[in-house]
């Protein structure tokens, strides 16, 4: 065949061994050079082309590499016939994608946001930095499906210690999040379940699989109303009894009780209990989980590090009652654990020596402040503004007496640069309410802003401070 005729070029910076390799595959590509035909040798080209043989190699070999041509022994290089691919020149991209919109707002209020400045990277850094190490190479292979064991002996001990919960490692499944684990909570308690959730409740549960299903029960001041929740031909109910979500409420003793004998009451019934930000309470004692009083296996704890470390480390666990850890195994056993092993073992480390305890007892400083700061300045519009959830977690209910909707005064808040979260965006069925109501979580917000968010959000809805104290 004729010498390959394609002129290199020297005065570009692309190297000539890629610009000879894109020249010999466009040629075949476009036919230009026939099927099974010899390349010239290295050094035949080299000579002609006034390169060096290894550009030449080079190139050869990435075509080789690629299935373009074929190397016979002591023979040469030939051309290898290739599958008929349509095969467009990359010319601009005329297809136009919508751009998600990121809000930088000014103030979000949002109750998942956490206060970031306060992290302890430094210390979390020398745990990982000491973690990814050649001693650790067998944390590149699949790990326990349940997730490390030592994580789990970990979380057991904090249970133990800080929520009174007995429980061994071998009932703790840890993965990425409730929206994961509560899918496998369902599948593990069977197709005929009939479910229910608090409304208003976490938002994500009813998307998961539950849109049509899901069985609304009312909450008030002491949480779920277990007598509504009897009513109903449910097996399994979904709550948050240490701080309702969205409003605050705990859960009362006598409802506690109540709920703890509707489970009993048939084999087939099941709590589903998440503790959320159980671990931040400004006034009086802790709340002990329900998980603690049962004494009949009809409690599945559930919790995460959303709150008490980064809703970014997506680590979530729940606790099986002993009776139903045989079936999980049974059920999941072709399942792999969804969180790293590497941050499994980073968070195992972090909790080992007593990282974890230091870090909650200072963000639960952190936040009182925030906490009480957030209080302090809506009493300034009390009786107009009302709040409640105020005993803990990470954020508060407020209500207004404005003849606006929710979604109204929401849009007014966006255009002040100011994000807030109304309670209707939790509810699973409708409820009357009489005044507009959001959550205001307080976590992401700076100590010395929060006041000016709140005063620009009032301004802008029109709402004038007041004389009147709690």
């Amino acid at each position: 065949m004729d010498m390959l005729m394609f002129k290199l070029d020297r005065s570009t910076a692309k190297p000539m061994y890629e610009q000879l390799y894109t020249g010999i595959k466009d040629a075949i590509i476009h036919k230009q050079i026939e099927v099974g035909a010899k390349l010239p040798s290295k050094k035949k080209l080299a000579e002609f082309l006034n390169i060096s043989q290894t550009t030449i190699e080079i190139a050869y070999e990435q075509l080789m590499e690629e299935g373009y041509i074929r190397s016979k022994p002591r023979v040469g290089f030939f051309v290898e016939e290739i599958d008929e691919l349509p095969y467009i020149e990359k010319g601009p991209l005329t297809m136009s994608f919508e751009k998600a919109e990121k809000n930088n707002y000014e103030f979000d209020f949002h109750p998942g946001k956490i206060d970031a400045d306060s992290f302890p990277f430094s210390i979390w850094r020398k745990y990982a930095k000491n973690l990814y190490d050649l001693d650790s190479k067998e944390l590149l292979q699949i790990g326990d499906p349940q997730g490390e064991y030592t994580l789990r002996a970990e979380i057991s001990n904090y249970l133990y210690q800080s929520r009174g919960i007995i429980c061994k490692p071998e009932q703790i499944v840890i993965g990425s999040g409730t929206e994961q684990l509560l899918p496998m909570i369902l599948k593990l308690l069977g197709d005929d379940l009939k479910f229910a959730l608090e409304n208003p409740g976490y938002s994500a549960i009813p998307r998961i699989q539950l849109e049509n299903s899901a069985l609304p029960i009312p909450v008030d001041e002491d949480g779920l109303i277990v007598e509504e929740l009897e009513k109903t031909n449910a097996n399994v109910v979904y709550i948050t009894p240490s701080h309702q979500f969205p409003t605050g409420a705990v859960l009362s003793a006598t409802r506690r009780t109540q709920a703890l004998n509707w489970a009993a009451k048939d084999e087939n019934r099941y709590i589903i209990e998440d503790d959320y930000d159980s671990e931040f309470r400004y006034k009086g004692k802790p709340i002990p989980a329900l998980q603690g009083m049962d004494q009949n296996n009809k409690v599945i704890y559930i919790s995460t590090f959303t709150k008490s470390l980064m809703p970014s480390l997506r680590v979530a666990y729940f606790v099986l009652p002993a009776t139903l850890v045989p079936k999980y195994k049974q059920t999941f056993s072709f399942y792999s654990a969804t969180v790293p092993r590497f941050d499994q073992h980073i968070l195992a480390n972090f909790m080992r020596d007593g990282y974890f305890s230091k870090h909650l007892n200072r963000m639960r400083k952190i936040y009182r402040k925030k906490h009480e700061k957030l209080t302090e300045i809506f009493e300034m519009y009390y009786p107009l503004v009302s709040f409640t959830g105020d005993m803990a977690g990470m954020h508060i209910l407020i209500s207004v007496p404005l003849s606006k909707s929710e979604r109204q005064l929401k849009e007014m808040a966006e255009k002040n640069n100011i994000a807030i979260y109304p309670v209707s965006d939790y509810l699973l069925s409708p409820i009357e309410s009489k005044n507009p109501t959001f959550l205001f979580g307080f976590g992401g917000i700076p100590l010395d802003q929060m006041e000016n968010g709140i005063h620009q959000l009032m301004k802008c809805w029109g709402i004038p401070k007041s004389n009147k104290r709690f």
